[in-house]
């Protein structure tokens, strides 16, 4: 979470972004959509005290003027074209987090027919601090969105249950890549490791492999605690030990499994560092660190994507020279097409790179 404390009155500012504050505020109780953008593009917040049922309609308005497609040259660099994207992602993002409201003290939101959001904010925060912030409306509808999809849980057929994820975690919405873990040889594993667990499904499928000793590491205690929160849903806590640390635990492993973010960039709030890996450092780290943990005649498990190879942000043989830099050897490779929406998504300006991706398991072993 980031924060930002108004000098002249104490107030603070909430966001989960990295996204640079508003250099003031100002109260409405009605605003068209208009007013609100004119004062967000001179970074001016407004908080809403009206309906808050308004207030959305007035969000709805400000997506539609804000979020217009741009041209995309054909002759563009694939790369630019992959940042300029993300660009103006961010920047949209900023302006529509310019329209908030104001939490009162224990998680309340006064504003008329405005919904219960203590167990939303209690799900992102923890117990409240009986401080007053503002807070971004659009991503208070976030939070409660993500409070829904926490209770209710993703189905997870591989599992035969569910997987309950707060906001801030990354939710294993894609199951391509959870299939190709859970239909690659299992047998004769006595340990394994899961590297950055996130919501400890991996580390779960493991357990339901027959793996007598698994550890999911993770440096994000939101991770930490969904992970571990997960495990202990499925009846796996026996088998399955989540830690907060960085890469690797302590000791060594039969097997050592990584889905790392698939994309080399800069992530902007927390929840991205599932998804962005600047120069691919975490890729980069556990590949040369991962045969070091390895138990003799082990094998090294790694999930990726080559969207990024696509979108021309990572060199086509990277791969190759990280595994032959490491000493290891690809041993197999399981593959199969993403069936998520954005991969058929025709207005996606990443479509012409998301039609081409592939997601892999390499099964590498010592060279």
């Amino acid at each position: 979470m980031s924060s930002f404390i108004f000098p002249d009155n104490g107030f603070e500012w909430r966001n989960e972004s990295l996204q640079k504050p508003p250099k003031g505020w100002h109260y409405v109780r009605e605003s068209g959509a208009d007013g609100i953008l004119k004062a967000a593009y001179q970074n001016i917040a407004t908080v809403w005290q009206g309906d808050f049922h308004n207030a959305k309609q007035v969000l709805s308005a400000m997506k539609k003027k804000v979020r217009k497609p741009a041209a995309v040259r054909s002759d563009a660099d694939i790369a630019a074209l992959f940042h300029a994207h993300r660009m103006k992602q961010a920047q949209q993002s900023r302006i529509l987090n310019m329209l908030a409201v104001e939490i009162r003290p224990g998680f309340v939101l006064d504003n008329k027919r405005a919904p219960d959001i203590r167990a939303a904010l209690l799900d992102v925060y923890g117990e409240a601090d009986g401080k007053p912030f503002f807070l971004p409306l659009n991503l208070l509808l976030g939070f409660m969105g993500a409070h829904e999809w926490h209770k209710k849980g993703v189905v997870v057929p591989q599992l035969g249950g569910s997987i309950h994820v707060p906001f801030g975690v990354f939710s294993p919405l894609r199951g391509e890549y959870l299939d190709l873990l859970a239909h690659a040889p299992s047998t004769g594993f006595q340990t394994a490791f899961d590297i950055g667990t996130g919501s400890g499904v991996l580390a779960a499928i493991l357990a339901k492999q027959g793996i007598p000793s698994v550890i999911g590491t993770d440096t994000n205690p939101r991770a930490v605690a969904c992970a571990r929160a997960n495990i202990a849903r499925l009846g796996f806590e026996k088998q399955v030990e989540i830690c907060e640390t960085d890469l690797f635990p302590e000791g060594f492993a039969d097997l050592i499994v990584c889905n790392p973010p698939w994309l080399p960039a800069k992530p902007t709030s927390a929840v991205e560092s599932a998804l962005y890996d600047p120069e691919s450092a975490m890729l980069a780290a556990f590949l040369r660190d991962a045969p070091k943990h390895l138990n003799p005649d082990g094998e090294i498990r790694l999930i990726i994507s080559d969207l990024a190879e696509h979108l021309h942000l990572r060199p086509s043989d990277f791969l190759d020279k990280a595994f032959a830099q490491a000493d290891l050897r690809v041993a197999d490779v399981l593959k199969t097409k993403p069936v998520h929406k954005k991969a058929a998504d025709p207005d996606d300006p990443l479509a012409f790179a998301r039609n081409r991706e592939t997601t892999f398991l390499y099964r590498l072993k010592k060279a």
